[in-house]
């Protein structure tokens, strides 16, 4: 309550009550709609026809200017956010944000204190030391006892035995290796003097007949397309290590590796297609060759619609029992036609799926009646627009931000007590559902009050939410519904990353080969499998992938791996 004073406090300064300054300057004042209507009624009467008309123009330029001023605003902040770095959006951030921003952000250690959210004082899960049991990738050597063994009796007491009922102890060492490292095999050759016979050492049996193994390729494949190191990066830092490495080689090797990995993305595809959730979201890409190309038409559209130039990555995470998925299409189509095209291998014994995206049209399939899903608007994209128009609606943009904290704050509970999607649905709807619909009231209130202009930036938010309200809270009405497109935004992180460093694929076949190993490779990381170890076994199994791709899933494919070394250990 008391940061809620503090802003409070601060509004009142920030627009005074309409008294005249003692200096006979200009002081800003509030009115809302009703006032101004009300003051040129009353002018009405005094003036002339034509000066009550030049006296409502005035005031409506300066309502528009107003309005479009407080818009400019929020993109100044945006623009700080992208030049700075955006920062958390939590309530308990934006509403420090705004004190600070109204000269209220200097306070007591107490008053800090007792501001302080109950949740923030616990310690956030990942930080401090890593124990033994996080290195899964690690190499694990057993350190046997140097004169003792099981069954030995006691050097100390002479009496007991020992026995290996406690826990071994881990020490941890870390060794650094470059990305890439080669061996160069020096084949000794011996020259007879007399007949000029050359004989030549036969090579070690594990030396293989091609010069880039499968874990080079997987190596190449998670530094460009997993953490967004481009080619000629590598080639610098090879070379700087005495490995060179040309770009050019580099793409080659990850191409043909794709090739053989095909098969994998496709049995993907057709598994994700019987999802029970979808997220779906575009953000920006480019693709030098259809940059000034002409480009047909997509799909069935009409001949005469214009042409469409924008080049996107779209992200498809489809949640099924026990695993997620992740894909990536980059081209023309908008992540509703990508949706669409997964979508199409759909069983047609299953029901409808959930789909969670934003409120663009773009994200929204065309499908036929069967194959529909059900939508679910992300409550984060409401959210974040009362996020933006804090700073000019302190009170009425917190008081959004609390309820919606409290949803998240028992859907995060419910996760952590592991409840089925319909015990889950029943806790919102008694928890949940009495904020939200108080929320509606008082959004629909802030119109029919007229306390709010609906062309200002809390207007806008206000009409967003109302407008996809139905689908905004979806997960009070349906089971498993999810509140927000988080999981699809992080995954699309990717792509991002990838932009940011690399800028743009070449040509179409380099976006398709950039698709493949993100989707594989964000699909092992949302499993927690080791994309490195997946990768590699897939290029060493190639044959038996492209003959079974479905056993040769993120998922199962060590499973695999140990039916096929079964019978050679028992022989």
């Amino acid at each position: 309550m008391g940061n809620l004073r503090k802003i409070k406090m601060a509004c009142q300064r920030r627009h005074p009550l309409p008294a005249p300054p003692a200096d006979g300057g200009s002081q800003r004042m509030e009115l809302d709609r009703r006032e101004l209507e009300a003051i040129l009624g009353r002018a009405k009467t005094a003036l002339s026809d034509e000066e009550y008309t030049k006296l409502r123009a005035a005031i409506e330029t300066l309502a528009f200017l107003t309005q479009e001023l407080e818009k400019k605003q929020v993109s100044v902040q945006r623009l700080k956010q992208l030049l700075f770095g955006a920062t958390t959006e939590t309530t308990r951030k934006v509403m420090e944000r705004l004190l600070e921003e109204t000269g209220q952000g200097k306070t007591s250690k107490d008053e800090a204190a007792q501001r302080r959210e109950p949740e923030a004082a616990e310690k956030a899960p990942g930080h401090g030391r890593h124990g033994a049991e996080a290195y899964v990738g690690a190499e694990k050597i057993r350190v046997p006892h140097e004169s003792l063994k099981p069954g030995d009796p006691c050097p100390n007491c002479q009496k007991g035995t020992v026995y290996e009922s406690v826990e071994p102890g881990h020490l941890v060492r870390i060794k650094g290796q470059a990305p890439l490292g080669a061996t160069v095999y020096e084949v000794q050759k011996l020259r007879c003097h007399l007949c000029g016979e050359i004989f030549t050492a036969q090579t070690p049996p594990d030396v293989g007949t091609q010069k880039y193994d499968a874990e080079s390729a997987s190596m190449i494949a998670l530094l460009k397309y997993g953490t967004g190191l481009p080619f000629n990066r590598l080639e610098r830092l090879e070379g700087s290590l005495g490995i060179p490495l040309p770009a050019a080689t580099q793409w080659e090797i990850v191409e043909h590796s794709a090739d053989e990995l095909e098969p994998a993305l496709d049995e993907l595809v057709r598994q994700a297609a019987q999802g029970d959730i979808f997220h779906n979201d575009d953000t920006g890409a480019k693709i030098l060759a259809l940059t000034g190309r002409h480009r047909d038409p997509i799909g069935s559209e009409p001949a005469d619609r214009p042409e469409r130039t924008g080049v996107f990555t779209s992200g498809i995470v489809s949640v099924l029992p026990g695993y997620r998925i992740a894909l990536f299409f980059t081209g023309h189509r908008h992540a509703g036609e990508n949706l669409a095209a997964v979508l199409k291998q759909r069983a047609s014994e299953l029901g409808r799926p959930l789909q969670m995206c934003d409120a663009l049209s773009r994200n929204l399939p065309d499908l036929p009646e069967e194959l529909q899903t059900i939508v679910a608007h992300c409550l984060a994209h409401a959210r974040r627009q009362f996020v933006d128009v804090a700073m000019n609606f302190p009170e009425e943009c917190l008081h959004v931000l609390l309820i919606l904290k409290e949803v998240y704050t028992n859907d995060a509970w419910a996760k952590d007590q592991g409840l089925s999607p319909e015990q889950r649905l029943h806790f919102h709807q008694e928890k949940s559902g009495p904020k939200m619909d108080a929320l509606k009231t008082w959004l629909t209130a802030q119109f029919e009050e007229r306390k709010v202009e609906p062309n200002s930036g809390l207007g806008q938010a206000i009409t967003y939410m109302l407008k996809h309200w139905n689908e905004l809270t979806l997960f009070l009405h349906q089971s498993g519904a999810p509140l927000d497109n988080n999981v699809c935004e992080r995954a699309l992180k990717k792509a991002i990353l990838h932009r940011k460093n690399a800028y743009f694929y070449k040509t179409e076949n380099g976006a398709r080969v950039g698709d493949l190993f993100m989707s594989l490779i964000h699909t092992c990381e949302l499993n927690r499998v080791n994309p490195f170890d997946y990768l590699t076994a897939l290029q060493k199994h190639a044959d038996e992938l492209c003959a079974h791709p479905a056993d040769w899933m993120p998922w199962n494919y060590q499973d695999t791996l140990q039916k096929q070394t079964a019978p050679s250990r028992q022989g």
